[in-house]
């Protein structure tokens, strides 16, 4: 499915804006997207911009290593690798430690003692066939209980300045359970992935990594759907994209 015509959000000039049509260029030429407010992000978008070439062919969902439907895509960046991860370090978010034995043991000691643990590991999910490339979250209170995390997938198309797509899942963990299939730590997900999708972009912004960001509309079929673990989740539909620049 070709998503909907992209709508943009300002965004400062710089040499790795997207190409743009019509009274596009001079709204975004002049405006800036430094200290967007939280509701700021579900304002209505103006002006019309062409998006990566990763977007058309790209999936909606995650899938679970059983195959089943995951967590919503709901944000994306361009950029390189290194710059994803320097902008979300700058955004305050810690990248995640991988799956191991020491780790699962650690988060689980962590969730019960309410100790703290920032880069807790987060299960893998899958997109175009293979796991996360990259993972970070944001720790809530002194335990890994609760979390902002979001898991990312690079495309293996580029733009014209030969930069990939990097597509996200971002979901809050709002509590923990015991699965009844692994008997290990599972974490339940707030049902609204826009706030998720919002605070993250937001944050990049505060931080100064982005040269802007804007909106794919109707990226999504449906307003309402639920996760692999079944946790029920909302969304308007649209995908943030946000265009990292880290060269001021």
């Amino acid at each position: 499915m070709t998503p909907a015509p992209s709508t943009a959000r300002p965004l400062s000039s710089g040499t790795r804006l997207p190409a743009v049509a019509g009274m596009a260029s001079a709204l975004l030429a002049a405006a800036c997207a430094i200290g967007i407010a939280a509701d700021e992000l579900r304002g209505t978008p103006a002006g019309t911009i062409e998006g990566h070439p990763g977007i058309a062919r790209s999936p909606r969902h995650t899938t679970t290593a059983a195959g089943h439907a995951g967590d919503a895509i709901n944000v994306a960046f361009i950029g390189s690798e290194e710059e994803l991860h320097r902008t979300l370090a700058a955004a305050g978010w810690y990248a995640a430690d991988p799956i191991t034995l020491s780790t699962s043991i650690r988060i689980a000691a962590d969730v019960v003692l309410n100790k703290p643990y920032p880069h807790a590991p987060v299960s893998d999910l899958y997109l175009w066939g293979r796991k996360q490339d990259a993972a970070f979250e944001q720790p809530v209170g002194d335990s890994p209980k609760q979390r902002h995390h979001v898991r990312f997938w690079k495309s293996r198309e580029l733009d014209s300045n030969s930069e990939p797509l990097w597509l996200g899942a971002a979901t809050y963990d709002e509590r923990v359970e015991i699965s009844r299939t692994t008997g290990g730590i599972t974490h339940k997900i707030g049902p609204d992935i826009d706030q998720e999708r919002n605070k993250l972009v937001r944050d990049a912004v505060q931080a100064g990594a982005l040269d802007g960001y804007y909106w794919v509309d109707r990226f999504h079929a449906v307003t309402e759907g639920r996760n692999g673990g079944g946790d029920p989740y909302f969304t308007d539909r649209r995908l943030a994209i946000g265009v990292i620049d880290l060269r001021r």
